[in-house]
């Protein structure tokens, strides 16, 4: 993210590995659908516009973002996938359960990649608002999709490099 642009769609692409090759695995919360599959639409467009194949994307759903880490495990634990994103959003309301679930879906996402050696992107939203979670799935703010797509494809890079 570009931070001096406060713009979750303006970052470097500089150096971008070759990923016509690369599978990918995009697991989606159902839950705050309109946010959730804008951020699916960003991140997927970006993988595709530096060179992914459709064919080597695939889409996990899941119920809510509690569950991205489960489900980023299986996919992790594939073969044939690269990197696995992660896309939520835990809006802030009246109780704490936003506090609970964002740090059990961090750490969990966390402890998958480092499981798996493989890029485990966190692309969940922690916003207060949905006024603030729709400016960041393709609002004023950009899209964190695309960010995370981004990242993915920049771990996938480091990989390569720190392995030559």
């Amino acid at each position: 993210m570009s931070s001096a642009n406060k713009n979750l769609s303006v970052f470097s692409i500089d150096n971008l590995p070759d990923i016509s090759t690369r599978r990918f695995a995009l697991v989606v919360a159902e839950w705050n659908e309109e946010v959730t599959e804008a951020l699916f639409e960003g991140a997927y467009q970006t993988l595709l516009n530096h060179g992914a194949q459709p064919d080597h994307i695939i889409r996990a759903n899941v119920p809510g973002s509690y569950e991205l880490t489960t489900a980023a495990n299986w996919l992790a634990q594939r073969a044939d996938i690269d990197a696995v994103i992660a896309i939520g959003c835990v809006i802030q309301g009246e109780t704490k359960h936003n506090d609970y679930i964002n740090h059990a879906v961090a750490q969990g996402l966390t402890n998958v990649s480092l499981k798996t050696n493989k890029p485990v992107i966190f692309g969940v939203l922690t916003p207060n608002t949905q006024q603030q979670a729709l400016d960041r799935a393709g609002g004023i703010h950009g899209n964190k999709g695309d960010e995370a797509a981004i990242t993915a494809i920049k771990m996938i890079g480091l990989f390569q490099r720190v392995n030559e």
